[in-house]
C-alpha cells in the first residue's frame, strides 16, 4: 500500500510514495480514497498530477516503486464549459486547449456565429475571467480534435511567432480510403491554392508553399486504412491533399475525396499535441483517443 507523506498544510499538493508497480489511474484510485473517482479523473485529466516532479495526464502511465505522486488539492470545480462542440482539455492563466467536435469554426468566417473563438468568450465571460480567446492555429470546420488558444495578445504573439520551435509533436489520425500499401513514409510537394481556394499540389516548385508530411499506417482491410500523420510543416489542407496524392484520400472528404463516406463526417482528427508552454516552458503533453468511430471500421 501507498503512504502519504510530508502533507503540508500550505502546500497545494498531496503526496504519495510508491510501494509497488501500477499504471497511474489505478493507483490513484486506490490510494486518494478521500475524492470521488469522477474528481480523481477530472484531476489527472486537467494536468493537476505529478509523478517525480513531471505533469502527467496519461491514464495508464507506469509507476515504479519509490516514485513520488503529487496529487492537486486546488478545487477545480468552477465554472465548467458547457457545449457539444467544445471541451476543455486543460486551462491556465495564459492559454487553454481544447477539443473540437466537427462541424464548428476555429474562428468566425463570415456570417458564420458558430465557432470556438465564440464559445470560449462566451465561457470566460460567465466564469468572470478578463481575458480573450486568441486564435493561434485552425482545424478545417470538418476536422475534430485538439487546439491550443492563447487567453492574452503577449501569449498569441508567442506561440504565433515560434510556432514551430515551441510545438515538437502534432499528429493526426484519419481513415483514408482503399487498403495503404506502405506501412510508413513521407510525401512532400509544392502546395497553392487557385482563386476557387482548392489547394493544387505540384512535385515541383509552382509559386505555392513547400510541404512535408510523414505518415504511418496503424491498421487496414481492403476497403479502408486507419494512419497517423505527422506534420513537419502546416500548410492549409496539407494531410488531405497529400492523402488524396499518394490515391488514399480522407473518408468523407468532399473537396479532395473520392466519394467514399462510410462515417459520414470527414474522417481526420488532431489527436496528439505537444509544445512547451509559452510563459513557463513546461513540457505540456496532450492526447485524445482514436475516435471509436474510426476503430469500429477494423
Amino acid at each position: 500500500m501507498a503512504n502519504r507523506y510530508e502533507n503540508n498544510k500550505q502546500d497545494e499538493y498531496a503526496y504519495f510514495l510508491v510501494k509497488e508497480d501500477k499504471p497511474l489511474l489505478e493507483f490513484l484510485l486506490e490510494t486518494v480514497t478521500h475524492e470521488s473517482h469522477t474528481k480523481i479523473k477530472a484531476t489527472l485529466r486537467g494536468r493537476g498530477i505529478k509523478v517525480d516532479g513531471k505533469t502527467v495526464s496519461q491514464f495508464d502511465y507506469p509507476l515504479k516503486p519509490g516514485m513520488k505522486v503529487a496529487v492537486s488539492k486546488r478545487k477545480r470545480d468552477g465554472m465548467q464549459l458547457k457545449s457539444r462542440y467544445v471541451r476543455l482539455v486543460y486551462e491556465d492563466r495564459y492559454l487553454v486547449v481544447i477539443e473540437k467536435n466537427v462541424g464548428i469554426l476555429s474562428m468566425a468566417a463570415g456570417h458564420s456565429s458558430l465557432n470556438v473563438k465564440n464559445v470560449l468568450n462566451d465561457y470566460f465571460h460567465k466564469s468572470r475571467q478578463r481575458c480573450t480567446a486568441h486564435v493561434v492555429h485552425r482545424l478545417d470546420r470538418d476536422t475534430s480534435g485538439l487546439m491550443v488558444y492563447a487567453k492574452d495578445m503577449e501569449t498569441e504573439q508567442i506561440l504565433e511567432h515560434n510556432w514551430h520551435d515551441i510545438v515538437y509533436d502534432r499528429r493526426y489520425v484519419a481513415v483514408v480510403s482503399g487498403e495503404m500499401e506502405d506501412d510508413s513514409g513521407t510525401i512532400t510537394s509544392w502546395l497553392k491554392d487557385n482563386k476557387a481556394y482548392i489547394t493544387y499540389s505540384s512535385p515541383v516548385d509552382n509559386g505555392g508553399k513547400y510541404a512535408v508530411t510523414h505518415f504511418r499506417t496503424l491498421a487496414r482491410t481492403t476497403e479502408h486504412s486507419l494512419v497517423e500523420y505527422s506534420l513537419e510543416t502546416g500548410r492549409k489542407n496539407q494531410i488531405r491533399v497529400h492523402s488524396a496524392d499518394m490515391g488514399h484520400p480522407v473518408c468523407g472528404d468532399v473537396k479532395y475525396g473520392n466519394g467514399d463516406d462510410p462515417l459520414h463526417r470527414l474522417c481526420l482528427h488532431a489527436y496528439v499535441l505537444c509544445f512547451r508552454h509559452p510563459v513557463t516552458g513546461e513540457r505540456m503533453e496532450f492526447e485524445t483517443p482514436i475516435p471509436a468511430t474510426f476503430k469500429r471500421l477494423f
